[in-house]
């Protein structure tokens, strides 16, 4: 991804593994300080995944490969290690995707190489899906997405960015509609912010603004996933089912960018996917001031789950599928 350092435009990535230690741009700190955080062990990335210094179910999965290598390296128990890495975030499938891979993959390839390798697969994948959904987007469209599918989100490229950015490529005029993506601010401190490094035109708008521009602004709503059900149901960041509901309202086609291994065949429907909630904290109070009355009590899911019949199509690096097609492309993929 382009990111503007010291008046400069320098390419980087959101996570690599560098002399025995992975490295994450700290998205806690964005966008007022661009800070590298080390990990020298899988219990390291661990807390790095379950403490948002990294976020996004691809990059969440990078780092869990690496943070996997790192285990195998050192020679720490492996399963102890695959085990510290899936409780840290239990939403998001790429995490138990990737250490997976990596359980199998590691002791064939060499840990590091491994990783190195799943990692530069997500990136690609990520390349490949922008090619595909950048056909939806036409000159002069307005966007919504929500939340950050970008490469903070994916290592590069990103999901639901990736098509805007690939748009934008090849030569046609967007507009990017913003959610502030309430409580942890992804999109008004992640993708606004990545969107200005790309010089790509945009506006945030609040969560609860999202409707008033649907009804006659917004052309498309183009957001990422966390985890695909077999029959099209997806998580995502909470916010999401409520886009979704108000975009086929007002006849706004709505794509779901992800990779096939956000993909999760073993669950029929969305009512398997496992709602992660969070401290109550993150709700009732706002960099660590109190916002809410002392003796309040909150709810903080971070996911819902938006039912099959309000997405258009999934875009995916081996192309798109309308959700009753899904089918189709696992039996392919069983061949």
């Amino acid at each position: 991804m382009r990111v503007i350092v010291d008046d400069k435009p320098e390419e980087m990535v959101a996570v690599w593994y560098d002399s025995g230690k992975v490295r994450f741009i700290d998205q806690r700190k964005l966008p007022e300080k661009l800070e590298i955080y080390d990990a020298g062990s899988y219990s390291d990335v661990a807390l790095a995944i379950r403490e948002m210094v990294v976020r996004g179910a691809p990059a969440i999965g990078c780092a869990a490969a690496y943070g996997m290598a790192l285990a195998m390296s050192s020679g720490e128990d492996t399963g102890r290690a695959a085990e510290a890495l899936r409780a840290t975030r239990p939403t998001a499938h790429d995490l138990f995707y990737a250490v997976n891979w990596m359980v199998e993959m590691g002791p064939q390839l060499g840990p590091v190489e491994a990783a190195g390798k799943y990692t530069a697969d997500i990136v690609e994948r990520c390349r490949r899906i922008g090619e595909n959904g950048a056909r939806y987007i036409k000159d002069g469209d307005s966007i919504l997405t929500h939340c950050n599918a970008g490469a903070l989100a994916t290592v590069d490229f990103g999901t639901a960015l990736a098509p805007i950015r690939a748009a934008r490529n090849q030569g046609k005029k967007l507009f990017v509609y913003v959610d502030e993506t309430r409580p942890w601010l992804q999109g008004t401190r992640l993708t606004a912010w990545e969107l200005t490094n790309e010089a790509i035109p945009h506006a945030i708008i609040a969560d609860n603004a999202a409707g008033h521009f649907l009804k006659s602004d917004v052309d498309c709503v183009i957001v990422g996933a966390d985890r695909i059900a077999a029959n099209g149901d997806f998580a995502n960041k909470i916010g999401t089912y409520e886009k979704a509901v108000v975009a086929k309202e007002n006849g706004v086609p709505f794509y779901v960018a992800a990779p096939v291994s956000t993909f999760d065949f073993s669950i029929k429907d969305g009512n398997a996917i496992k709602i992660e909630e969070r401290g109550e904290d993150e709700i009732t109070s706002f960099r660590d001031v109190r916002i809410a009355g002392a003796s309040e009590k909150a709810r903080n899911p971070v996911f819902d789950v938006t039912p099959s019949r309000y997405v258009t199509s999934i875009i995916t690096e081996e192309g798109s599928f309308a959700p009753g097609d899904i089918s189709r492309m696992e039996s392919r993929r069983k061949r």
